[in-house]
């Protein structure tokens, strides 16, 4: 029996562990980076309605910021990178043999 899922920017959370949908759809987008409003335009509802949504998250899961839900969410499987993470280069190393030299 396989769980049934939501996934959106990136993101895929497994319903039926204590979250409701539209909880997990504003912990996706503020994974991703999103203001509430942002979010709000992105899921067709109020601004409060994402900010009230992600307060009830917040309690339930016991964190008071919005980094802190997402790295709890995630700790307790609530939600996952789908996919491939992003790869992220190394900034203090050349990504070529002539990047990182000053030719004056």
């Amino acid at each position: 029996m396989q769980s049934e899922t939501l996934s959106a920017h990136g993101f895929k959370c497994v319903l039926g562990r204590g979250a409701a949908p539209r909880e997990l759809q504003c912990l996706m987008a503020v994974a991703a980076g999103l203001t509430s409003k942002e979010a709000a335009r992105d899921l067709g509802v109020a601004q409060d309605t994402v900010d009230k949504r992600l307060l009830s998250l917040t309690t339930k899961l016991g964190v008071t910021r919005r980094a802190a839900l997402v790295a709890q969410a995630m700790l307790l499987g609530l939600i996952s990178i789908s996919g491939n993470p992003p790869v992220f280069p190394d900034p203090q190393r050349p990504t070529s043999e002539h990047d990182g030299i000053f030719i004056a």
